[in-house]
């Protein structure tokens, strides 16, 4: 306790701070906390889980009063990570009681709206804050303090023009905060322009690269799921399968279960009580095994993840770093694994290029290949997936590969976009996860032929 009184936390944080039996203050909100207390703009690099909430939240709940408007703004990328900062600021400000709320799309708006009425904090995805703002439900003027929290996340998921226009109609005398895992160019261009002589502070990184164990296994495109059924039985942990499209996610899911593993599946695809269902069951280890995108990559605070599985590779090099970081931490040993295939070749390649990090290929295993479920894009069946063919084996075993290196084949990895301008700015938070991998067929209406005859 006496190390957070140092940093200059007041006597209510403190106080919770003690009944969340918080040991000891993390690298980033060493460095970060004194200088945010003293007024400054700061600009934090930290990895997900290093304690940030906690730095912005010490300033929230000794500079907001209750009842005096908005006075504290948090811009989110995801829905979860609004819903996790707003529950982690309530528990901090439970002494001062202020009023913290969080709006986000996928939920109807008239709630929202009554709660904007009353409240002193606010945590927010753009796309919904940008509705509010057209709908003048909400009223920026008074906010001085305003946080963008995984920015880097935010500017990914092509957000940068909406974060500039609530940036402009926040007062112009405020305190501004940047929470960051990386500090690319757009980032360091929002800075510079809308903060006040920033300092920036790093925190090293939250997992332990001694403790984390990082392999690959290459096979075929068809026999991943009955690989990663044979893998996951032996673990009984926690663990996070990510896949880089909504339909890849329910497909792995669906055969998962249908396996006899306790899987769930998280995508920007299912509404908010189905996402936040999931990550409480995840969360209090009713669940075992949670099948995502990478929406559930970054900013969410899950502890304890034993294993990470790339389903599939990434198309952003970066991106298996923030997939990674979810295991191997406060300590921990955790294990990456990833399933190569043909089409995950160039994706793997700049991994190993952009990082010159160390992955180890394994031999694959003897396993059972199983009864496959295969989703082709078109018509579902009642469990959300067309039973258009299924692969049967004759074989117990698989004992090798049908490839016998990796290689560096051509293939377009590169994420396809799709947008509608009739798309409302809320839909666009869950949107802009990603594209989902398939397009759906335009529906093809049959004209009525009728004969007309002139009278």
């Amino acid at each position: 306790m006496e190390e957070f009184r140092k940093l200059g936390i007041s006597g209510p944080m403190l106080r919770v701070i003690e009944e969340e039996h918080f040991k000891e203050p993390s690298e980033i909100q060493i460095k970060a906390i004194p200088l945010i207390l003293e007024g400054k703009d700061v600009i934090a690099k930290s990895a997900t889980g290093s304690g940030k909430t906690l730095v912005f939240g010490a300033l929230i709940v000794k500079e907001c009063i209750k009842g005096k408007g908005i006075q504290s703004l948090i811009l989110t990328p995801t829905r979860e990570l609004a819903e996790q900062v707003c529950n982690a600021l309530r528990r901090f400000s439970k002494y001062t009681k202020l009023e913290v709320n969080s709006i986000y799309g996928g939920v109807g708006i008239e709630p929202q709206i009554q709660k904007l009425r009353i409240s002193d904090v606010v945590i927010g995805t753009p796309g919904r804050l940008l509705d509010h703002l057209e709908r003048k439900t909400i009223d920026l003027s008074n906010v001085k303090i305003l946080v963008l929290d995984e920015a880097d996340r935010m500017l990914d998921m092509g957000f940068i023009d909406d974060v500039e226009k609530i940036v402009r109609r926040c007062n112009k005398q405020r305190q501004t905060l940047f929470f960051s895992a990386t500090i690319p160019q757009d980032v360091a261009r929002l800075s510079h322009k809308y903060m006040k002589n920033p300092v920036q502070v790093s925190a090293e990184s939250y997992v332990d690269p001694t403790k984390l164990t990082q392999v690959y296994y290459n096979l075929p495109e068809k026999n991943k799921v009955s690989l990663l059924v044979h893998l996951l039985k032996k673990e009984q942990r926690l663990v996070m399968v990510f896949c880089n499209t909504k339909i890849t996610t329910d497909f792995v899911a669906y055969n998962l279960k249908k396996a006899g593993i306790d899987a769930q599946a998280i995508h920007g695809g299912f509404s908010q009580n189905k996402r936040s269902r999931t990550m409480e069951h995840f969360n209090s280890m009713k669940v075992n095994v949670l099948v995502c995108t990478d929406v559930a990559a970054r900013g969410l605070d899950i502890k304890g993840i034993s294993h990470v599985y790339n389903y599939d590779i990434p198309r952003e090099s970066k991106q298996y770093i923030h997939r990674i970081g979810r295991t191997a931490r406060a300590g921990k040993e955790g294990k990456a694994v990833s399933l190569l295939s043909e089409k995950d070749y160039d994706s793997f390649a700049a991994i190993q290029r952009d990082f010159s990090v160390e992955i180890k290929r394994e031999q694959v295993p003897e396993f059972e290949l199983l009864n496959i479920r295969r989703h082709t894009g078109g018509g579902r069946d009642s469990r959300g997936h067309r039973d258009s063919r299924r692969h049967y084996s004759g074989r117990t075993g698989y004992s090798g590969e049908r490839r016998t290196g990796y290689s560096g084949s051509k293939s377009n990895t590169g994420p396809r976009r799709h947008s509608s301008s009739r798309d409302s700015r809320s839909d666009r938070d869950s949107r802009r996860e990603g594209y989902s991998g398939s397009r759906r067929p335009r529906r093809q209406f049959q004209q009525n032929k009728f004969k007309y005859k002139r009278r």
